[in-house]
């Protein structure tokens, strides 16, 4: 594997297929997203196919996450947001599935790159817009002008939330996209600093890595909690108008 840290960023395809302009490639990022979801598929099917009283290791990993998030859902949306869960569930899992790809050897981190993030977080901006406009109708644009807020600062107010609402699905891309990469940059740096030093001066560097490896494990767990508190928050405001 080459020293360019850049690199496993890299799409390759896997297998080429183009249509006129459209290159349709199933590529190393595609692999990466199909597997990832069988991954999903299948933790939990192992997790709920016996339903032990006293739970296995893949059942109460499911339990926790079920719990989790369906606390945090319950907690920002109330009893209405109990028919989003099995999308807000799904979504959480895909992103911190996708991002502890990239703590196995030569896998692809798909997350670590801005088109699927944001495919991601689009997603998640127009099904709360269009949820909003079903449950509020026009009414739906009182949530750039709230309710008591003096007339007269109108002009500003507006301009700036809507603003700021356009710019959802673009921070929380990047956010997620920035973290990935900036950490796996790190970690190819000083795993290629380690092999570099030799014997004899790779103990500090070698150190850091499994410091930073734990530590970049935790940041995929966090972004993936990032991400999802963040749609619970967008989806309260679409359906409480704040």
């Amino acid at each position: 594997m080459s020293g360019n840290p850049l690199e496993q960023f890299l799409i390759k395809p896997l297998v080429p297929l183009h249509m006129g302009a459209w290159d349709l490639s199933f590529t190393n990022s595609s692999l990466f997203m199909a597997l990832t979801t069988l991954a999903i598929l299948w933790f939990q099917y192992a997790s709920v196919q016996d339903g032990r009283i006293i739970p296995s290791r893949f059942q109460s990993l499911f339990e926790i996450s079920y719990d989790f998030i369906e606390s945090m859902v319950k907690d920002n949306l109330g009893t209405e947001g109990k028919k989003y869960f099995p999308f807000i569930f799904s979504l959480f899992l895909f992103i911190l599935f996708g991002n502890l790809w990239g703590m196995v050897p030569y896998s692809f981190t798909f997350t670590s790159h801005i088109v699927v993030t944001f495919a991601l977080a689009i997603t998640v901006f127009i099904s709360v817009t269009v949820i909003g406009f079903m449950k509020h109708g026009l009414k739906f644009f009182r949530l750039f002008f709230p309710e008591g807020v003096p007339l007269a600062i109108a002009p500003i107010l507006i301009p700036i939330e809507i603003i700021a609402y356009l710019f959802r699905p673009v921070t929380l891309s990047i956010r997620l996209f920035a973290n990935m990469m900036a950490g796996h940059m790190v970690l190819k740096l000083f795993g290629g600093f380690t092999v570099a030093m030799g014997f004899l001066g790779f103990w500090a560097p070698f150190a850091f890595m499994i410091f930073f490896t734990a530590f970049e494990i935790f940041v995929a767990l966090l972004q993936a909690y990032v991400f999802t508190i963040l749609t619970c928050i967008y989806l309260h405001d679409s359906l409480h108008l704040h």
